[in-house]
């Protein structure tokens, strides 16, 4: 993988585990132990057990020149604040992040959406390498969105633009957090995905724990011919269509990128995908239509903050 620019410290935090490690270019150098989210009490000592991970890898690897944290929720990327993050109940109110993180680490930092860094790393050097207007959906526990628009990162005026998981698909459909209808991560998300399987299977008088129905199991189980898991992917398939076919006529990019544990279902996923959005397309848009795989996986935000530090520290992030 392309290795070029000099290293980075990155972050890639989830709700589960926040992975932090050194990168270079498209290349990981080395990840330290993940650590837990949920054992940290306060916003503080989340970012206290970051810095002193950081600490250690700046310690092994002194040439690193800045630091790129992608981190779900609503980020100013401007300000370099977080007002809230995404599944982690403790931080619920707004934190200077980037200049916390300054003062600790002696770096300069840049702070984004971490969907914003899977689209930067795919962008950049990915899939969508060469492409001047993509759109990426990150599927997972909720659904990340980022854009690029004429070679730019689409940010909005404040907090993170490409929220595309908030946007409706049905205007009087499941109540999302902020009180917005219809959010399509309140439908396809993996524990509203694990959800619905279990519902399914009850009503053919099947007992399923949702455990049992995470998006990988349910890709075995379909591909073995059990019906209701095809079922659950083809309406994975039909939402994720609508999102998409909004995306499509309002924005008409060169290329879907499509990363997340779903989509790693690859055609049971995508061919009833396209199937669902040729039938919603004007012919034109539907020609013009290139839904392309993420090409990083599981490591893209990693990468996507690494190259979005480097570009930073060199006066180039876009």
């Amino acid at each position: 993988m392309n290795a070029s620019g000099k290293p980075s410290l990155a972050v890639d935090f989830g709700g589960t585990s926040i992975k932090i490690g050194v990168t270079q270019g498209g290349s990981i150098i080395e990840k330290a132990e993940s650590l837990i989210t949920g054992e940290y009490d306060s916003p503080a000592a989340i970012m206290a057990a970051m810095c002193r991970t950081m600490r250690a890898l700046q310690k092994k690897h002194p040439e690193v020149q800045a630091v790129g944290l992608g981190m779900p929720g609503w980020v100013d990327f401007y300000r370099g604040v977080l007002y809230q993050l995404t599944n982690v109940p403790v931080w619920d109110h707004e934190e200077p992040v980037r200049e916390i993180m300054q003062q600790e680490l002696g770096l300069p930092v840049v702070l984004d959406n971490d969907a914003n860094c899977m689209a930067y790393a795919e962008w950049k050097l990915g899939a969508g390498k060469g492409l001047e207007n993509i759109v990426c959906l990150t599927l997972g526990t909720g659904i990340g969105g980022g854009i690029v628009l004429h070679n730019r990162m689409l940010r909005g005026k404040r907090v993170s633009a490409a929220e595309l998981g908030q946007t409706s698909i049905c205007f009087n459909g499941r109540v999302g957090p902020f009180g917005n209808r219809g959010a399509v991560e309140e439908y396809i998300g993996n524990n509203e995905m694990a959800a619905d399987a279990v519902a399914l299977y009850a009503a053919a008088g099947i007992r399923k724990a949702p455990q049992e129905c995470t998006p990988y199991l349910l890709e075995l189980a379909a591909r073995e011919g059990d019906a209701i898991a095809q079922q659950m992917y083809q309406s994975f398939a039909e939402k994720l269509g609508c999102l998409i076919m909004n995306m499509m006529y309002a924005i008409v990019p060169d290329a879907f990128i499509i990363g997340g544990g779903v989509a790693a279902a690859g055609d049971l996923l995508f061919i009833p995908l396209q199937q669902c959005l040729k039938a919603q397309l004007f012919p034109v848009h539907y020609e013009a239509l290139r839904i392309k795989s993420a090409h990083f996986g599981a490591d893209a935000g990693l990468i996507g903050a690494g190259l979005m530090a480097s570009d930073y520290a060199e006066g180039k992030l876009l």
